[in-house]
């Protein structure tokens, strides 16, 4: 099962990981998060994200060492750090997380990282929609013709 580490500016990856826990109770797969606060040193940022990779290796052998990095912006210093510790092969990284990103990654996490990095990518670009207002159930709008109700420009 590949492990799941979220590294973010504060407080977005502890609040999402929170997110994680309202629709996973129970825990389905190892999720980390690690917030970088501003004035956080990359080096110590880069020893909090090793620690938060290395607290879930897997114990059974054979087992896939495989983890998903999801981070908030690309080219911003959480981003930079975790491509220092991201090897492309087993530890891989998607920018953007979202709700909906994080959310199917704990939904398949039980599938190869490659599977997985694109469910994860496609949850997380089909979370993001225009919503357009609603009338509540069984209220139609119905168009005055009542004299009474014309509105004129003055």
């Amino acid at each position: 099962m590949v492990r799941l580490l979220i590294v973010a500016h504060a407080p977005l990856a502890s609040a999402l990981q929170e997110v994680a826990r309202h629709v996973f109770p129970e825990p389905v797969v190892a999720l980390e998060a690690v917030d970088v606060h501003p004035h956080d040193r990359p080096e110590a940022i880069e020893a909090a994200v090793r620690s938060a990779l290395d607290r879930h290796r897997p114990v059974l052998p054979g087992e896939p060492d495989e983890a998903l990095i999801l981070t908030d912006v690309f080219g911003a210093t959480p981003a930079n750090v975790a491509q220092k510790v991201a090897d492309g092969l087993h530890v891989r990284i998607l920018a953007g997380v979202n709700v909906p990103m994080l959310w199917r990654s704990l939904a398949y996490a039980a599938l190869p990282l490659d599977e997985l990095i694109n469910r994860a990518m496609v949850g997380g670009a089909q979370g993001v929609m225009p919503i357009t207002p609603t009338r509540p159930q069984n209220q139609v709008l119905q168009p005055s013709h009542d004299s009474k109700h014309h509105h004129h420009q003055q």
